[in-house]
């Protein structure tokens, strides 16, 4: 009758199925190997005696320890130091514990290499972030950060790895955050004249992430809108104010022919204000949204200042001297942004500079860059104001402005024209002596003439 092999029990699992045969695999050649040994040692005693065969059994234990003892020892030299990736030659089921164990090796030297590679990529990646990326330990040691959080925090990671990062960075704000365990929302604060964001997130158990955010040049920005609402609606307010009170005079009493016209006059004016700082708000506000360089058309420099001093000497009735020199150089550019530019240079010195003044306008070329200057002998500037006066609304006297018809925006205008065509303004004052406004560009600004 065949017996036929029940095979695994039900219900046995697979780990113990796999050691039941390891089990096997080892006991089943140790035990054929000690029965072949001991008919051995008997065959022997029963040629040489008992005393011959017991020591023919002795020795070949012995025999059989020490190849295991060698054994034991070729993996320990074998697991320290690998050589050539081979592992060394043996027999029985010591090869296959070396094959198994070289598998566990090669196993996890690949995931050793895909570690390194994903860290590898990870670090490239959060290098290239334009937030900070700062890992630190479960006590706030710092372990890694990016370019970006080098620059936010000023850490420097070959000199700060390891240390405690409260210690670099001692604002007392950032400090008490960082101590505070109450990480729900991110802390604002000011570091090294540059204001900062920061959040920590946990994301193990020993490590925390610190997240941080540039947002200087957002809060100049919301100041700057804040202040050009503010400083518009200031503007615009006065000469709403005078028109809405000549109307309310005109519908609420009978007035003369004179005293209407002399109040329609002067509303006409604050009307032309009006006009014109809505001009001048909309050209800076385009400006201030282009992000595409200027078009690289050869302006004509010559007929355009001939043009702009000709309604320079119309805005001044005759009561200045304005001169003007100019040679025949062309730039590369926008013709209308050139144009916004020099007219406003012109139109600040015609009403700044009082009655009977002199303006001198010249365009030239010398051994570095093409020029611009006008210059005046009218009042002057005195030193303290002259790194403002491109802030928009910025005005030196409030009061003459107003008397001037200026809307404060003229160099701001002029300074984007030129930020956008590489060119530099310098502006020299002496109060009571007279100012002189300067515009400058490269040689690579100029347009070659064709004709």
């Amino acid at each position: 009758m065949t017996r036929v092999n029940p095979g695994p029990k039900p219900g046995a699992s697979p780990g113990t199925i796999a050691s039941s045969r390891s089990a096997r695999k080892f006991w089943v050649p140790a035990l054929l190997w000690f029965g072949l040994l001991s008919l051995v040692a008997v065959a022997v005693a029963a040629v040489g005696g008992a005393i011959v065969g017991l020591l023919f059994f002795s020795l070949s234990l012995a025999g059989l320890l020490f190849l295991q003892m060698w054994s034991l020892y070729q993996i320990e030299r074998w697991m320290d130091t690998p050589v050539g990736g081979r592992r060394p030659k043996t027999w029985g089921l010591w090869a296959h514990a070396f094959a198994a164990l070289e598998d566990i090796r090669l196993e996890d030297e690949r995931s050793r290499a895909d570690m390194a590679e994903w860290l590898a990529r990870f670090r490239q990646a959060m290098s290239l972030l334009p937030d900070g990326v700062v890992i630190v330990d479960g006590v706030m040691h710092l372990e890694w950060c990016n370019p970006a959080a080098q620059a936010h925090l000023g850490l420097d990671l070959t000199r700060d790895e390891g240390r405690l990062l409260t210690n670099l960075i001692r604002s007392p704000d950032f400090v008490d955050y960082m101590l505070s365990g109450r990480f729900e929302q991110p802390l604002p604060f000011m570091h090294h004249d540059r204001k900062i964001l920061v959040q920590l997130i946990s994301f193990e158990s020993r490590r925390q992430i610190l997240v941080t955010h540039d947002v200087t040049q957002n809060e100049k920005m919301d100041t700057m809108r804040r202040d050009f609402i503010a400083n518009a609606s200031h503007e615009l307010r006065t000469p709403l104010t005078v028109i809405n009170g000549f109307l309310e005079h005109a519908l609420s009493s009978e007035m003369s022919e004179e005293t209407r016209q002399r109040q329609l006059h002067l509303m006409a004016e604050q009307g032309q204000r009006m006009q014109r700082l809505v001009a001048d708000m909309l050209t800076l506000t385009r400006l201030e949204s282009l992000v595409q360089p200027p078009s690289s058309d050869a302006v004509r420099i010559k007929p355009l200042l001939n043009r702009l001093v000709e309604e320079a000497r119309a805005l001044s009735g005759g009561k200045h001297s304005i001169t003007l020199q100019v040679q025949d150089v062309d730039l590369k550019g926008n013709h209308d942004e050139l144009e916004s530019a020099f007219a406003n240079l012109l139109s600040n010195a015609v009403r700044y500079t009082p009655d009977g003044g002199r303006i001198d306008v010249s365009w030239g070329m010398d051994d570095e860059c093409a020029s611009l200057a006008v210059a005046d002998d009218g009042i002057g500037i005195a030193a303290e104001h002259l790194s403002r006066l491109t802030e928009r609304f910025y005005r030196v006297d409030k009061t003459r402005s107003r008397a001037t018809q200026g809307t404060g925006l003229g160099l701001a205008i002029v300074k984007h024209v030129l930020l956008r065509h590489r060119g530099r303004l310098e502006i020299t004052s002496e109060y009571g002596k007279g100012s002189r406004f300067k515009v400058s560009f490269q040689r690579a600004q100029l347009a070659l003439r064709q004709d």
